[in-house]
């Protein structure tokens, strides 16, 4: 019993660290998940006292249990099965298919970083580069949504600022759950994109059993009353129009929805514009080369940051105009469904995109670049602000919503020419500016956000 074992120091130091290992997980890991939890807890009790719409707990469950859920959910094992068949592989392997979707899909949400960190960001981030001004906004409407209810916000997508300043606006009403596409899934910002609720898509797949896996993940948060939003248009715009809506996420939504069940579905809709936009210069190119591939270079983005903090710290720093956000009248799925039976995702895409471009704000910016691309000669100062000022009225009149900084469409008119002169698409000579031929399209980019409701309102006028 008392004997001296000699052994070799290389299977000391094993023993040794399957020990701690063992103690490690049986005994302190527990306890600092308990200690996290706890903390968790008390975050989102503070935080729900505070929202319209509180936390759900399917979005505070475990991630680990939120897969598991996923990928034994019937209706993904029989995708499993179908997989397994069509692609001639055994069921443990698609299986392993249908795990690794569901890893890549589910988010993990941490109030703490959500509320902690990512709404500080977005408020900061918001008001340091744009102007923000809340446009249409029907509170009585937005107020009337029933508590019980999962309220999804539809929006046009004009920049991935749509995220920031949505969820900066959005912050006193929930927490918000974004479907945000393949160009985020880059370390580190994947990581802080799942902590903040919202979940990765692949736009362009086609694979059966990942659509399966993703449309479960999305019944199963609507059904558990998870406050979404959602970009229809399945992209960024690349011309700045309002685009046709793709059906996939809504599909999903739709065709899982129990007319009779107790939780009704209520869509949102949610118009952005800016008076300018970060991206735009990429979104253009890609317009014109016919294709949407475009990366997210982190170089790239830490290199426009350091330009900007420069232009700050030597006092040459401006905000990049206005940007605003409007809110359109509610559409209940429950009210809706009993009006359109038949195809009725098709018609919730078209009835809530039209509501999203009926909202859509009218800034000074593309006020400024409509009335200068119509314009045959150069226009003088006057003459820019005589007709920003005829077509904002006009466009008013027929149920646009303008938004008139400092309550002066002069004002608005100046301003909207002093950022186009300074981005140097505009020429200017003896006090009269016309258009750089080779910034035309530019300009057209911008206008293009209001064009539908210039055509509403010719339409009006001609009947």
């Amino acid at each position: 019993m008392n004997r001296v074992i000699e052994v070799p120091l290389w299977i000391l130091v094993l023993i040794v660290g399957f020990a701690a290992f063992a103690a490690l997980e049986r005994v302190l890991v527990p306890s600092v998940r308990w200690f996290f939890r706890r903390r968790m807890e008390k975050v989102v009790s503070r935080v729900n006292s505070k929202l319209d719409r509180p936390i759900e707990p399917f979005k505070l469950a475990r991630r680990h249990d939120m897969i598991q859920r996923v990928i034994y959910d019937p209706k993904v094992a029989e995708s499993i099965a179908e997989h397994a068949r069509t692609e001639g592989v055994p069921e443990n392997v698609a299986f392993e298919d249908a795990r690794r979707y569901a890893k890549e899909i589910v988010p993990s949400f941490s109030a703490s970083i959500y509320f902690g960190i990512a709404m500080r960001a977005s408020r900061w981030l918001s008001r340091t580069l744009y102007r923000v001004r809340l446009g249409h906004f029907d509170e009585a409407a937005i107020e009337a949504i029933d508590k019980d209810a999962t309220v999804i916000f539809v929006m046009n997508h004009r920049s991935n600022m749509d995220y920031v300043l949505v969820t900066y606006l959005a912050a006193e009403r929930s927490a918000l759950s974004y479907a945000v596409g393949e160009w985020a899934q880059v370390w580190p910002l994947k990581h802080l994109i799942r902590a903040m609720g919202a979940y990765f898509i692949r736009r362009k797949s086609r694979n059966p059993l990942y659509r399966r896996v993703l449309a479960r993940y999305v019944q199963l948060a609507t059904a558990g009353g998870v406050t979404q939003a959602v970009f229809p248009e399945g992209g960024l715009s690349l011309d700045g129009t309002v685009g046709t809506p793709k059906l996939g996420l809504l599909n999903y939504v739709v065709s899982d929805f129990d007319p009779e069940g107790a939780r009704d579905v209520v869509f949102v809709p949610v118009a952005l514009n800016y008076d300018r936009v970060l991206e735009d210069r990429v979104l253009m190119s890609a317009a014109d080369a016919g294709n949407r591939k475009f990366r997210f270079s982190l170089f790239k983005m830490l290199g426009w940051i350091g330009r900007q903090i420069w232009f700050r710290i030597t006092g040459r720093y401006h905000r990049f105009g206005y940007a605003s956000v409007s809110f359109g009248d509610p559409v209940s799925l429950k009210e809706f469904v009993k009006t359109c039976p038949d195809n009725v995702t098709e018609c919730v895409a078209e009835k809530v995109m039209e509501r999203v471009r009926e909202v859509v704000p009218v800034l000074p910016v593309p006020m400024v670049a409509t009335v200068l691309l119509a314009a045959e000669e150069p226009m003088t100062g006057k003459e820019v602000v005589t007709q920003v000022n005829e077509l904002a009225n006009w466009l008013e009149a027929n149920g646009a919503h303008i938004h008139v900084p400092r309550d002066s469409l002069d004002y608005a008119a100046e301003f909207g020419l002093t950022l186009l002169a300074k981005r140097r698409m505009l020429s200017e000579q003896d006090g009269q500016y016309s258009v750089n031929t080779e910034d035309k399209p530019a300009l057209q980019y911008y206008a293009n956000s209001i064009a539908h409701l210039i055509r509403r309102a010719q339409e009006n006028s001609q009947g």
